[in-house]
């Protein structure tokens, strides 16, 4: 039986320099993790054909649903700084692009699906454990709102990935606008491909900006998602941990939960990713690390300007606009986290108040913001100046709340939940993600053991690229 999708392939119809034509590489013995059921639906897919033997192969990568046309991207990228001249999907296959009942594209990819022309050195898979993260930490940052590539399917290979040990194998099915990536574009540009390059913007707009008519209007409009999102981020204590250029989506989604992490305890310079030494990646750079990737997308840009030197200042202007979209979508997201529903601009010194209290105190993040949700300031680590600043604002509990999550998925969670899934047991893996896409959900007996930090031997320090 071979499974069909509404799959029409717009990028596989560019240039052919801009992938690679390859199919999955088979597993084993596939067996099931996980089908996320409410995506597949609002995909416009029929859930329960999904979760057939046929489905099971397709996610694996040992079957091809009709109508698809498998490629490996590629893409190059600023890699902590420093420039990587070709990357690409080293583990990932785009199977295609299906078009839903309301008539939007989305991408469906396998990423751990084999080895191809841009693995380098590596196998091509993903073990057990990368898979179980990303699937959760999607899923969670769209539940909280956050524009992210989602989770179809995940699934075991029934085969060992060997890291430093023998781990088992898992494959997840990616759900994205697209999977163009900043570094997408600068490849092109890179090599002078200007036709190439040209027919990248056209299809990028096309896709993801169709009410701009220039590409210094799809700049401008790449530069305000990139603020609002940045500020999602920031208001979840969210760290990204690998902002490098090819992880950084044109679309304006989160993408590629490699070593990310939600701040337990709250100070701006955190960092969790183990490759990045120098912090450059902080919890309190991200800010910075965007508009620098902004920069090198509207570098990428230029050759396609008739006028370049004119096309450098242009765009410089338009770069500069992201501080004070990032501050304003700031404003509003943290001001809504102190019940404030339309924040003024002095209601900065109360924000940053409170953040240099947490600082001191070691608050956690999720839950002194979430304190004042639920009227108990002083558990924000806050004086009784600030404090009362903070209620002659009058603040709105209700716009707190929706605005403060009750749980967000904590690493040592994670953590234990991996354990327990290459020990073969992956219930704890389907309660948590039964909490965290429940983030808001009040009810303390169902929400406890996963809105309490990490106890002091819990503590989870450093995480890892998803390899």
């Amino acid at each position: 039986m071979t499974l069909s999708l509404p799959f029409d392939n717009s990028y596989a119809r560019l240039p052919d320099r801009l992938f690679t034509r390859q199919a999955p590489v088979p597993v084993a013995r596939p067996g099931w993790i996980a089908l996320n059921k409410g995506l597949a639906r609002e995909l416009g897919l029929d859930a329960e054909a999904l979760r057939s033997d046929a489905a099971l192969g397709m996610f694996a990568g040992n079957a091809l649903p009709e109508g698809a046309e498998p490629i490996a991207q590629l893409y190059a990228g600023h890699q902590f700084g420093s420039w990587n001249p070709q990357l690409g999907d080293g583990r990932q296959i785009l199977l295609g692009e299906v078009v839903g009942k309301d008539g939007l594209r989305r991408d469906i990819a396998l990423k751990g699906s084999g080895r191809t022309p841009y693995s380098r050195m590596g196998d091509g898979r993903a073990w057990l454990g990368p898979v179980i993260r990303e699937y959760i930490m999607s899923e969670a940052m769209h539940a909280m709102g956050v524009p992210t590539t989602r989770a179809l399917a995940a699934v075991t290979t029934g085969e060992q990935v060997i890291r430093e040990t023998a781990l088992p194998g898992a494959i997840l099915t990616r759900v994205a606008q697209s999977h163009i990536r900043v570094g997408t574009f600068q490849v092109l540009a890179a090599r002078e491909d200007h036709e190439g390059l040209r027919a990248l913007a056209d299809h990028t707009m096309a896709r993801h900006y169709p009410k701009a008519a220039s590409v210094p209007e799809m700049l401008a409009q790449m530069v305000a998602r990139q603020a609002d999102l940045i500020a999602q981020w920031m208001s979840l204590g969210f760290i990204h941990g690998v902002m490098n250029t090819d992880n950084v989506s044109i679309a304006g989604e989160t993408i590629d939960y490699g070593p990310c992490a939600f701040m337990d305890d709250y100070h701006p310079a955190r960092v969790f990713s183990s490759i990045d030494a120098h912090g450059r990646y902080a919890y309190g750079n991200q800010p910075q690390v965007a508009l620098w990737n902004i920069a090198q997308f509207a570098t990428a840009l230029v050759p396609l300007m008739p006028d370049q030197q004119r096309a450098v200042d242009d765009f410089t202007a338009i770069i500069n606009r992201f501080a004070d979209l990032y501050q304003e979508a700031w404003l509003a997201r943290f001001g809504a986290k102190l019940g404030l529903a339309d924040p003024a601009p002095e209601d900065r010194a109360l924000i940053e108040g409170l953040l240099t209290a947490m600082t001191r105190d070691g608050t956690d993040f999720t839950n002194g913001f979430r304190a004042l949700a639920e009227d108990a300031p002083e558990r924000t680590g806050a004086d009784a100046g600030w404090i009362a600043d903070w209620r002659a604002r009058g603040p709105d509990t209700g716009i707190a709340r929706a605005a403060s999550p009750v749980v967000v998925p904590r690493l040592h969670r994670i953590e234990a939940v991996i354990a327990a899934a290459v020990a073969g047991d992956l219930a704890p893996f389907h309660e948590m993600l039964g909490v965290v896409t429940r983030p808001f959900d009040p009810d303390p007996a169902h929400l406890a053991p996963y809105a309490a930090p990490p106890e002091s031997d819990e503590k989870v320090d450093k995480t890892y690229c998803g390899t």
